[in-house]
């Protein structure tokens, strides 16, 4: 399959899998990036909500994190079994060691950073995100921020969320795995059908 687009030609040869917090702009930067690795998207939350019925928040409430954590894995797993996608994850998923080995093993993984003023402001809009539901919520994310950034850091391609639009970051992203591959992404691809 032919990878071409304004930047280049070069075909992407295992998933990439964003990594980091809630409101770091997985999913919106995500759909942006597929397009132009000509790979489809997928968000692990969305999925794991469509195998369950159920909504994360519903999950969470009847099941636990820990239930959660589990359902989070196997649906990575699938994914990674797969051909190549693009895939944003949940902010956690990088706590359990077998789905970071994994991710290392099985795709080329981005950390996509973000101040925790950005956090907030992104992850504090709606009432949907489980860990959040504190008496503060900012202190909650800083907590959390400083637990997994160890695990974000071990990521192939560290980014920061650009403060314009959301193209911004994917280009970024796009041109970083273009060089992590050792594609020449201002140069066609001659074998490309």
């Amino acid at each position: 399959m032919s990878r071409s687009g304004k930047h280049g030609s070069f075909q992407c040869p295992k998933p990439v899998v964003l990594v980091g917090m809630m409101g770091a702009g997985k999913t919106t930067v995500g759909r942006r990036l597929a397009p132009r690795l000509e790979l489809p998207f997928f968000d692990s939350d969305t999925e794991i909500e469509r195998a369950a019925g159920m909504s994360v928040s519903e999950l969470f409430e009847a099941h636990g994190e820990q239930s959660f954590r589990d359902g989070e894995a196997r649906v990575i797993k699938r994914l990674l079994d797969g051909p190549p996608h693009v895939l944003a994850t949940g902010g956690g998923a990088v706590i359990r060691p077998e789905t970071r080995a994994l991710i290392k093993d099985r795709a080329i993984s981005v950390w996509l950073r973000a101040d925790i003023e950005t956090l907030a402001r992104r992850a504090t809009r709606r009432d949907t995100r489980p860990l959040l539901r504190s008496s503060d919520p900012v202190a909650t994310l800083k907590k959390l921020a400083e637990e997994r950034a160890p695990f974000y850091g071990e990521a192939d391609i560290h980014v920061d969320s650009q403060p314009g639009p959301h193209d911004q970051t994917a280009s970024l992203i796009f041109e970083k795995i273009a060089n992590l591959i050792g594609a020449a992404p201002c140069v066609p691809d001659e074998n490309a059908q």
